[in-house]
């Protein structure tokens, strides 16, 4: 990894460290993790309380793969299938966790897709 790779990670994983520090996810508000790569996303709703992923939903997944992974779009329809399922499952809340990325571009478009289908954060 060159130097400026390694900066960019070290950055991001010291905003995760101090976002995490004030996040909390329980059962009953389990806690929304983002994991944004330069081809896909990723999102996990997590109870930390017991230490295990409720649900999951990811653009690597057949139903969800689309023109790219790596898109407003990819990350909209990804913010509504992860609403849906939480839905199904009976989660109404979440504590949102941005995982030291920025709020902005894909992050944001799946927190507004999540708020615009039904949860609350």
């Amino acid at each position: 990894m060159s130097s400026t790779a390694q900066k960019r990670r070290t950055g991001r994983m010291t905003r995760h460290r101090r976002v995490r520090k004030k996040i909390h996810g329980t059962a009953a508000r389990p806690r929304l993790a983002v994991f944004r790569s330069n081809k896909h996303l990723s999102l996990q709703l997590i109870d930390d309380v017991a230490g295990r992923t409720l649900l999951s939903a990811s653009t690597t997944e057949p139903t969800l793969r689309g023109d790219g992974g790596a898109t407003v779009a990819a990350a909209t329809r990804l913010g509504t299938a992860l609403a849906e399922r939480a839905k199904a499952a009976g989660v109404k809340q979440v504590v949102f966790d941005r995982g030291g990325f920025l709020y902005h571009g894909r992050v944001a478009a799946v927190a507004a897709a999540a708020r615009e289908a039904g949860l609350e954060f």
